[in-house]
């Protein structure tokens, strides 16, 4: 069966603190809107995050913008003074968990990621972080940097898929960063605990895989995420492509790329990328939101799965 995508959201432009780029978009349901946080970009190319409210039996519809960041760049010196993604949120009811990347300029190499918290009291309209240092921090075991959580909670266990860096190349002599798919657990959503599992490996050796996205579907774990190549991929023959995976556990998955590959039908604003995929479940039905061509660089759009 062969799927459409809408391009739901043309990045509307506010002030000098949103003027290009609405990627990573990140759902959730709020009463009768699909909330859709992204993370949009300033005169000065640093990063906020926003959100833009979807009708929820009409994501062309849009509802409501933010008309100011809901989280800016962090204290000068912080994990996150040079920009945020938010990249995963969690509904409890009460609070609403913000994960995003926490973006730090570079010398060696243009920046470091971090992940960080932030959390919401009014249903998404404001939030404030958790702490000023990051939750989760590179490691004697990944010594470069963690990035692009995703987490569930799940009874009283917490689930996370990331994407770890495993090195740095030099491409054209500019560093480029390669990566895989890892799982963590907690037991609160704040401490997590790394065991090394690997999740989604490269297929070829200068493969870079980020942004899982996961919903558990009788029983089993689905996995929506996107890879690219290391020597042409803004916009080019190596840029991002959707990827699919399936899991009994959470923890070994196995790759089933091809399945989305031949079900997408693309059109001119996601037909050189498509990247950063985010899953949600809506009365039933999947919708699969992510970005399109130049990173999202316009706004994003949405493709309606059905009901798996």
């Amino acid at each position: 069966m062969t799927f459409h995508s809408n391009f739901v959201y043309p990045l509307k432009k506010i002030d000098k603190w949103q003027v290009s780029h609405a990627m990573v978009p990140t759902p959730i349901l709020i009463d009768d809107v699909i909330r859709v946080f992204y993370s949009t970009r300033n005169h000065l190319g640093k990063s906020s995050i926003a959100f833009v409210d979807l009708d929820r039996t009409n994501c062309s519809r849009i509802v409501r913008y933010s008309e100011s960041p809901v989280l800016s760049s962090g204290a000068l010196g912080t994990f996150d003074d040079s920009g945020v993604t938010c990249d995963s949120i969690v509904d409890l009811g009460d609070a609403i968990y913000m994960y995003y990347i926490g973006w730090n300029q570079l010398v060696a190499t243009p920046y470091r990621n971090t992940i960080g918290l932030a959390i919401s009291d009014d249903r998404g309209v404001t939030f404030e972080r958790y702490s000023e240092a990051p939750i989760m921090e590179r490691t004697k075991a990944e010594p470069y940097f963690c990035t692009s959580p995703w987490v569930m909670k799940e009874g009283v266990q917490w689930h996370m898929w990331y994407s770890c860096i495993t090195k740095w190349i030099l491409v054209n002599d500019k560093p480029e960063a390669l990566y895989h798919i890892k799982y963590a657990s907690s037991e609160d959503g704040i401490h997590w605990e790394r065991q090394d599992v690997n999740c989604i490996l490269p297929q070829s050796e200068f493969e870079a895989n980020v942004r899982p996205s996961v919903a558990k579907i009788d029983g089993l774990y689905r996995m929506w995420y996107c890879y690219r190549g290391s020597h042409d991929f803004r916009d080019g023959a190596d840029s991002y492509r959707l990827g699919y995976a399936e899991s009994k556990d959470g923890k070994q998955w196995e790759r089933l790329d091809s399945m989305i590959a031949s079900q997408m039908s693309l059109s001119d604003w996601d037909d050189t990328m498509q990247a950063y995929p985010a899953i949600i479940n809506v009365d039933g039905n999947y919708l699969l939101f992510y970005n399109g061509n130049g990173f999202g660089r316009d706004g994003f759009g949405v493709a309606n799965l059905g009901r798996l």
